[in-house]
């Protein structure tokens, strides 16, 4: 037993409940071997007054627009329809100002945020490569690997999802504030990501995905070669705004998820951010395909994007994970809260994600699960659950706070 730690708590989330009387034994190599009452000899870890759940799994960062929390709220005069493209003005001179080590700092801030909000894995939607005036550094993926340090240092997994980004859209001019993210062609985007994850290989927590921006930051060309390659979870924005779905329509003929399918690029391993503004038919689509869908509440409420039909995708087959994005507000168990919250203002009824079965913490569980193993599942990953053989991240909830006064052993979850 001297190789198996034993962690004790109060209470342990096995099986979609908080249930009391259990420890958690994890190996040396950092894996659960089970979940059963304290075995003998063991080492243990007692956590008196807490309870203990899978590690949040962050489907979807952009750890640098930390740096513009709270400084974005205000209408200037004239400008009273401000949305997600004038905030992305804002943005980019964000970016336009962050060196190396920057952006390192940048991201080990909101990072360390992430970890005391109970997150033990980030996707990170990376899209700042060169250096400001657009010439690429000497290493490529130099401002990758800041990231990935901070990450590492704030005791994160990291999945280092490359983004591709080649023009600032269908018909338009060239934006001088993206000339940091545009790579010449997709060779060269699918390349930097091939040396990158080949630079990471050693270290089990770090891993690398493909992301071409959206489809209006790429063209059809790029995203006929991303279908082709394998080995990587790919992740996209994804009708987001309606601008991207008229853009859309007016190059292609077809709208976003229409696009992706025809490409051969809707699969099981592809997560569509955001995916507010879709149709039945696209609906069944990312279903049919069992792909995922990261929603991203709190920031598609600051930006005023909409809201995400997680009910239908979920009844249709996609799985639903949770990101937060902007970085407005990093709380993963509030964005769950919120996903559930929109769909209960837009459809007009209580419990709209409950799976029914009767049990008080049914709809918490399912929120849970979004906010852990559909996120792991989406960047490849074996972590968010609790299950023997599956990574030993997890995180602890004081039940003796004040906001929990009162709950009972089956309504925990749901408080």
């Amino acid at each position: 037993m001297s190789d198996i730690t034993v962690y004790q708590p109060d209470f342990l989330y096995v099986g979609g409940r908080l249930i009391e009387g259990l420890a958690l034994a994890v190996g040396a190599e950092g894996r659960v071997v089970d979940a059963s009452s304290v075995p003998t000899g063991a080492s243990v870890v007692r956590l008196p007054g807490r309870a203990l759940l899978p590690g949040l799994v962050n489907g979807h960062s952009h750890a640098f627009q930390r740096l513009i929390r709270g400084r974005t709220e205000y209408v200037v005069s004239g400008r009273e329809a401000d949305d997600f493209w004038s905030w992305r003005e804002a943005m980019y001179r964000a970016a336009e100002a962050l060196g190396p080590e920057d952006v390192y700092v940048a991201s080990r801030q909101v990072f360390v945020e992430m970890a005391l909000a109970g997150i033990t894995t980030v996707g990170e939607f990376h899209y700042i490569h060169h250096q400001h005036d657009g010439t690429p550094y000497a290493d490529r993926n130099v401002l990758a690997h800041a990231v990935i340090r901070a990450a590492r240092d704030a005791g994160l997994r990291i999945c280092l999802l490359r983004v591709g980004y080649a023009r600032a859209g269908f018909q338009v001019a060239a934006n001088p504030r993206q000339r940091r993210f545009i790579d010449p062609d997709v060779d060269t985007f699918l390349a930097s990501a091939e040396s990158l994850a080949r630079e990471v290989g050693d270290d089990a927590a770090v891993s690398v995905g493909l992301a071409p921006h959206s489809v209006r930051a790429v063209t059809k060309d790029w995203l006929s070669a991303v279908s082709k390659v394998r080995g990587f979870p790919v992740h996209m924005h994804v009708a987001e705004q309606p601008k991207e779905i008229e853009a859309c329509l007016a190059e292609h003929g077809r709208r976003p998820v229409e696009l992706l399918s025809d490409l051969g690029l809707l699969t099981p391993g592809f997560a569509a951010v955001h995916g507010v503004h879709l149709t039945d038919e696209e609906v069944a689509m990312l279903g049919t395909a069992h792909a995922t869908v990261c929603a991203c509440p709190s920031t598609e409420r600051n930006l005023g994007d909409g809201i995400v039909p997680a009910d239908a995708l979920a009844k249709a087959g996609a799985s639903i994970s949770l990101g937060s994005d902007s970085q407005a507000l990093v709380d993963l168990l509030d964005e769950a809260r919120q996903l559930e919250g929109h769909l209960r203002l837009a459809r007009l009824r209580r419990a709209v994600l409950d799976p029914g079965g009767g049990e008080v913490s049914g709809l918490a569980a399912r929120l849970l699960g979004m906010a852990t193993v559909e996120g792991a599942r989406s960047l490849g990953l074996s972590s968010g659950t609790l299950e023997p053989g599956a990574l030993a991240d997890f995180f602890t909830v004081d039940v003796g706070h004040p906001s929990l006064v009162g709950a009972s052993p089956s309504s925990l979850l749901a408080s």
